[in-house]
């Protein structure tokens, strides 16, 4: 399996009028309370028009919340899915279902080519009311391409190191604005806050002797196995730090999602952290360092603080793969 590396660019922006006379006239036949069928509906129609600043700094108007919705990250199909919306096309709709478990997506649903390199043609064969992409830049290719057409861009940020859980929180709620579902959003923000201060009480009464760690995800690269750590400014990261637990990699990072690159010598100067790390496709890198006598004289290894994640959380998502990570850390510390 191909893993999903992101770098930098490879690592990889009123109710209508017959309807108000209709109820008039049920009042005047002492009808006090208007029928489900006769209530008057919040329709694309006769929803208030959107104005919105995105990511990139653009302008986006709306005629009224989007409901056919083309997603091109997964971070935002977590997020559409999240809040009550089943997006119109995706791209790659089986990496997101492998990658992503925290919201479940038809797999059905309309491919519309890769990240970061749509199919045109399959993208506007579904007839989107809005296009919604990540930003990776002022000039991002995929943003200039898409505003050719007659159909709103949302660009979004998928990462900031700076913060990158109320990053998170933000984009989400711009997803959220788009869509017009605001209340939504707050509730499963909420759910997310909830469950980080839960996480950080259960892993306070468990007492841990550990509490350092460190999350990598690696993948055999030719003869070696290449490890990218997730450090400083790290979405894993910095849920981790938020537990009351200490990010032990203290590597160089890129600035967007905290992420670094070592190798097995690296990774095993965290000494004595527990080492967390995706399950996903490890059965293809592990397997490779048995061997390896640097990993197997490890701290980690020899005090068998090696712990997987459960397969399927992406890294890289919105709140509710944050709650999967909040769970698999507490899960791994004091389960």
């Amino acid at each position: 399996m191909t893993h999903p590396r992101r770098t930098h660019r490879a690592l990889r922006t009123v109710a209508s009028a017959a309807a108000a006379s209709s109820l008039v006239l049920l009042a005047g036949c002492g009808t006090s309370q208007p029928t489900a069928q006769d209530e008057p509906k919040a329709t694309s129609e006769t929803a208030a028009p959107i104005t919105l600043t995105d990511a990139a700094g653009r302008t986006v108007e709306l005629p009224a919340p989007a409901e056919k919705v083309v997603v091109l990250e997964w971070q935002m199909v977590e997020d559409v899915l999240a809040l009550g919306v089943d997006p119109v096309g995706v791209a790659d709709v089986k990496g997101y279902n492998t990658w992503d478990t925290a919201e479940d997506l038809d797999p059905a649903t309309q491919d519309v080519g890769m990240r970061g390199e749509p199919n045109l043609d399959a993208l506007y064969a579904t007839d989107p009311d809005l296009v919604i992409t990540e930003v990776y830049g002022p000039d991002d290719a995929v943003v200039k391409q898409l505003e050719k057409y007659d159909v709103p861009v949302l660009a979004t940020l998928g990462a900031d190191a700076k913060d990158p859980i109320g990053q998170m929180k933000d984009t989400f709620t711009l997803v959220a604005q788009a869509l017009g579902k605001e209340d939504e959003a707050e509730k499963v923000l909420t759910e997310f806050d909830q469950s980080l201060s839960e996480g950080r009480e259960a892993i306070e009464a468990a007492a841990p002797e550990v509490t350092d760690f460190a999350y990598v995800d690696a993948w055999v690269q030719g003869s070696t196995v290449a490890i990218r750590p997730f450090g400083q400014g790290s979405f894993v990261g910095e849920i981790g730090e938020e537990l009351g637990l200490t990010n032990a990699w203290k590597g160089k990072v890129d600035p967007a999602y905290g992420l670094g690159s070592t190798d097995v010598e690296g990774i095993a100067e965290v000494g004595e952290a527990r080492l967390f790390h995706t399950s996903t496709d490890a059965d293809t890198w592990l397997p490779r360092l048995e061997d390896n006598a640097v990993w197997t004289n490890a701290p980690f290894v020899k005090r068998d603080l090696l712990a997987p994640f459960p397969a399927g959380i992406w890294t890289f998502g919105g709140p509710r793969s944050g709650g999967q990570i909040i769970d698999a850390f507490v899960a791994g510390v004091a389960g």
